[in-house]
């Protein structure tokens, strides 16, 4: 019997068709609304933030990263998805410091996971709005030369400034809401991910551009970052498909008057369960520092100004101890971020209520501990790979003078975005396979 191809098939099938069509026509309408731009902004101010190198710089590459390109225009949507991230982070580090959201979570899964999606959306927009405020005075001061001139709660100029930051925290709100009709009507469950890898791949020709226009150093630079991509593809396909499979005894099941046999099970542990967040969180907290010391350079107080320099060039983008340090935080957030994720998932107790035992362990809290001493072995290499990915564009730079770009913008999509573009095209492509297999497609059948 002859089967069609998966490609054929996924375009014949009326359904599966239609939903890849409306996935890629709201990601073609997301990046025509990304160039819409903030009413006000001064694009002379806003290039010489972008291209000046150093901690904020860099701030400013990774948050235009993770926006998918909006904040160099600065456009309605320059925060993208991230303040729906940031809540959604918020909401997932409390559950288990709060007692009651605790109970909410172990007495009804399902029900609270939905209330902790609401809850999400509502701080989201609180986020959106503190964040649209703070990224402009941030980006202003950063620069030199305010990047909305006149923004500001004094007289004359509060109606405009409430103005900009509606329409900052309402392209928020647009983004997430197209993220979650991608969800719901397109390829299910990869909004947001599709919106913020469809971002970051479309700044990836603009790095071979940056590399070409430099005539003494292109067929080097561009043969570099070519090798270097294929290499950081393979690794983190690799590592992101590692897992630590810990065997399982389930208990048999009743069949009418006979007993079936335990059953053989193995539970996978991932060895990077953390993905991009903790690379986010140490870029977020080092370049804090450098940005507060940015705000007192022009101090009248001598000592201020030396200490706020000072600063600067410890945790500035092209310190040593700069790429030391975040080397170290990424691994410190890799553990802490896996450790909040494993509580969260209780496969002690989860597993305990199923019957189910691993070896000679006793069922419960003992499990647990167990299993959490599992997770943090093979923590260890997942956050190592973590780290090296964080100060790649640091060594490469280092041995291949020739990808050097300003501010290392360009390469830090080629490298932590990396991450996140190889992690949403795989995800994409299992829950593709799963809708192909629930709309009857075989691929045992295909015949060559």
């Amino acid at each position: 019997m002859k089967q069609r191809s998966g490609w054929r098939y996924l375009w014949t099938t009326p359904d599966l068709r239609r939903k890849l069509l409306f996935s890629i026509g709201l990601l073609i309408l997301y990046r025509f609304v990304s160039h819409v731009r903030v009413p006000g902004v001064d694009n002379a101010a806003l290039d010489q933030l972008m291209n000046s190198g150093g901690a904020g710089s860099n701030l400013v590459n990774l948050i235009n990263m993770i926006s998918g390109g909006t904040v160099s225009n600065f456009s309605v949507l320059a925060m993208g998805v991230y303040p729906y991230i940031t809540a959604q982070i918020i909401i997932q580090l409390l559950t288990p410091i709060i007692p009651a959201w605790q109970a909410r979570m172990e007495d009804d899964p399902r029900e609270a996971r939905k209330w902790q999606e609401k809850r999400t959306y509502y701080l989201a927009v609180v986020m959106a709005a503190l964040q649209a405020y703070g990224q402009i005075r941030i980006f202003s001061s950063l620069g030199g030369l305010p990047i909305i001139p006149g923004f500001g709660f004094t007289e004359g100029n509060i109606l405009s400034s409430v103005t900009v930051l509606a329409v900052m925290t309402a392209g928020t709100m647009f983004a997430i809401w197209m993220g979650e009709l991608i969800s719901e009507h397109g390829i299910r469950g990869q909004g947001l991910s599709l919106i913020i890898f469809a971002g970051i791949i479309s700044q990836l020709p603009s790095t071979y551009i940056q590399l070409w226009s430099n005539p003494e150093s292109r067929v080097v630079g561009i043969i570099s970052l070519i090798l270097i991509t294929l290499a950081m593809i393979f690794v983190i396909v690799f590592v992101q498909q590692g897992r630590r499979n810990v065997p399982v005894m389930y208990p048999g099941r009743r069949v009418g008057n006979r007993m079936a046999m335990p059953v053989k099970g193995n539970l996978p542990l991932m060895v990077n369960m953390s993905g991009m967040i903790p690379l986010i969180f140490a870029q977020a907290i080092l370049s804090f520092p450098a940005i507060l010391a940015g705000l007192f350079q022009d101090s009248e107080t001598e000592w201020v100004q030396n200490f706020a320099i000072t600063v600067t060039n410890v945790f500035g983008a092209q310190s040593n101890l700069y790429w030391v340090f975040y080397f170290i935080m990424v691994i410190a957030f890799a553990f802490f971020y896996t450790n909040v994720l494993f509580q969260q998932q209780n496969y002690g107790d989860n597993l305990k209520r199923s019957g189910a035992k691993i070896g000679n362990v006793r069922p419960g809290n003992a499990t647990q501990e167990y299993l959490g001493r599992v997770q943090s072995r093979i923590t260890l290499p997942g956050a190592l790979f973590l780290g090296v990915v964080a100060v790649l564009p640091y060594l490469a730079t280092l041995a291949i003078p020739a990808l050097r770009l300003p501010g290392n913008s360009g390469f830090l999509i080629n490298s932590s975005g990396l991450l996140i573009v190889v992690g949403v095209v795989r995800d994409t492509f299992l829950n593709i396979d799963a809708e192909l297999k629930l709309h009857g497609y075989d691929d045992t059948l295909l015949v060559k």
